[in-house]
Formats: structure tokens, sequence, C-alpha cells
């Protein structure tokens, strides 16, 4: 399986996510620039990552200017064919930009930038990227954002409750959802969704600064060797 993570100007985390899926997980990975209009050598069962950070100075919106960068456009075709797209914090912003995603991410309800470990329950497992989460097991991820509070009209919610594509809500250490527990007043305590395909993911927690025992947390790598035993790589 072969990676490739797009840097776009003002990502901060395409290095974590390079280093992650490069020395961690032991893959093939590749750096994007932005400006690229191609994807080299990229076939359906591969993964594209949107990392975090503050592409473009999160002008106009949070991801609305990077999500027409030139690269987006071989993007956007690839995922429409059937290839893997992980879109992480800003990553999760340009996927919801491009319609790719649906809804969208607003100022969190406290009106201010919020960086801790936050804990999840994986909702489904019925995805490459949760196939092999613990539903019963909250995970302990860190997030970093001012603007992660997922909305999406009542439709839209419906859409993605009867579909089973809410991927992620915010929990507390038991694995109890509660208001309390949600840290930026995402509707229905959602973090992470996926798209009606099950090839798109977005999510606002950082998997990738929870995967390695010297961070003294690996809850995120679970996702990661999900997406790699759906591949049919042995982890």
């Amino acid at each position: 399986m072969k990676f490739g993570v797009v840097v776009f100007p003002g990502s901060n985390c395409d290095s974590d996510m390079l280093h992650v899926i490069g020395q961690v997980m032991g893959q093939e990975v590749i750096e994007l620039w932005h400006k690229e209009t191609a994807l080299p050598d990229f076939k359906k069962g591969d993964c594209i990552l949107l990392p975090g950070g503050f592409s473009y100075g999160d002008y106009l919106r949070c991801g609305a200017i990077a999500s027409h960068s030139p690269i987006m456009k071989s993007v956007i075709e690839f995922a429409r064919n059937g290839g893997y797209l992980f879109g992480i914090c800003n990553g999760f912003q340009i996927l919801c930009e491009t319609g790719l995603l649906p809804g969208a991410l607003l100022r969190n309800t406290n009106q201010r930038f919020i960086c801790k470990n936050v804990h999840l329950r994986a909702a489904s497992n019925n995805t490459a990227l949760t196939s092999r989460v613990n539903l019963a097991e909250p995970l302990k991820i860190p997030i970093a954002h001012a603007e992660g509070r997922y909305y999406a009209d009542a439709d839209t919610l419906k859409q993605l409750q009867d579909n089973d594509q809410i991927l992620f809500r915010y929990c507390n250490e038991q694995g109890e959802v509660t208001t309390a527990a949600n840290p930026n007043g995402s509707v229905d305590h959602i973090a992470g969704i996926c798209n009606a395909g099950r090839n798109v993911f977005g999510m606002m927690p950082h998997p990738e600064r929870a995967s390695e025992g010297i961070l003294g947390n690996t809850d995120g790598r679970i996702l990661f060797e999900s997406l790699l035993a759906t591949a049919g790589q042995a982890v």
C-alpha cells in the first residue's frame, strides 16, 4: 500500500505523518506538493493523506483555499475512483470544503483554540479505517484546533446515522458519550465521519500524534493498522 502526504502552505503535521507512515508503520510514503497536478503511480488501494495545520493561513474559511489547490483535482478524482483518502484536522476541513464529505467544521463553542488529549469511541467497524478498532474501548487521541465543531443539518445527520457513516464520537475515559466530554460542541458529539462509498475519512483528532511508544500513547496506531489490514498486508 502506497501513501502520499499532501503538503499545503501552512501544513504543520505533514512531517509527523510522513514519519509515522514511513518509519513507524514501515510503509512506502511520498510527499506531494500542493502545486503538483498529478498523483504519481497511485492506484485504487493506495491512500492519500491530508494532514493537519493551517493551510493558507486559514484565510476565508479553514480549508477553503486548499480545496482549490492544483493537486486537489487529481486527489478528488482519485477518491471518486475508489482510492482511500484520509483527512485529519485541517485535512478534514478541506474534505468538507471539497464536498467529498458532508457538513462543515465551525468555531469551537468556547471560541478558543483547544489543544489536549480527548477520548473517542468508535461508532462503526464497517470501514477500512476502523475495521480493527474495539467499539467498546475508548481511544485517547490529542486534538489541536479552533474550528473543530462538526455541524450538519438534520437531514444530513440522519443520513449519516442511517448509512453508518459516523466513525467516532467524543466520550469520557469510561467510554460514555456525554456533553461534558465533547470538547468543541460538535453535533451528536461527532469527531469523525466517512463518505457513503466508505473510502474517504475525516476526523479532527490526531492519531499520528498517538502512534508510537516514545510519546507514551499508541492508541492512534490502530487506525493505520486497520488501513493496512484492509489492503491485505500483515501488520
